[in-house]
């Protein structure tokens, strides 16, 4: 059985949240539920071999918008991108707010941070470089050690 893990986010307006992901972050449309008046209920949309949820906020009342929470996040959604400095222009040019600028890490990605048309925030990264966890400490000072 393969495993996979599938971020599921709510917005007020699902609507417009998959006109603004496939525009500025790229994601290809797929499965949608809308209701009698056309409203989007539930999509999936894609990037890569990647998939997001969303859904309209209301559905639950733990389910919020960060629109609705003072553009309060309790998680970010990371996605590895084949040029992120491309990604970012695009994601910029797209109304996507950027948060972070694409800077190399000291793990070896380049990555930016961008807040989408409701506030989430999303990282996107582009591997650049292989770093051993000593290499890692060294740039941190902090503790690396890798899991088998």
């Amino acid at each position: 059985m393969t495993i996979t893990i599938v971020p599921a986010l709510s917005y007020a307006d699902p609507n417009a949240a998959v006109a603004f992901l496939e525009a500025a972050f790229g994601f290809e449309p797929g499965l949608s539920v809308t209701d009698s008046e056309g409203r989007v209920q539930h999509a999936e949309l894609t990037y890569g071999n990647g998939r997001i949820m969303l859904g309209i906020a209301d559905w639950a009342d733990w389910a919020k918008s960060p629109k609705a929470v003072s553009g309060a996040n309790t998680q970010c959604v990371h996605v590895e991108v084949g040029d992120v400095d491309k990604h970012c222009a695009r994601a910029r040019a797209a109304g996507a707010e950027i948060l972070a600028e694409p800077t190399d890490q000291f793990y070896g990605h380049r990555t930016y941070r961008a807040r989408d048309c409701e506030g989430h925030v999303w990282t996107f990264a582009q591997p650049v470089r292989e770093v051993s966890p000593a290499e890692m400490e060294a740039a941190t000072g902090l503790k690396v050690r890798e899991r088998p």
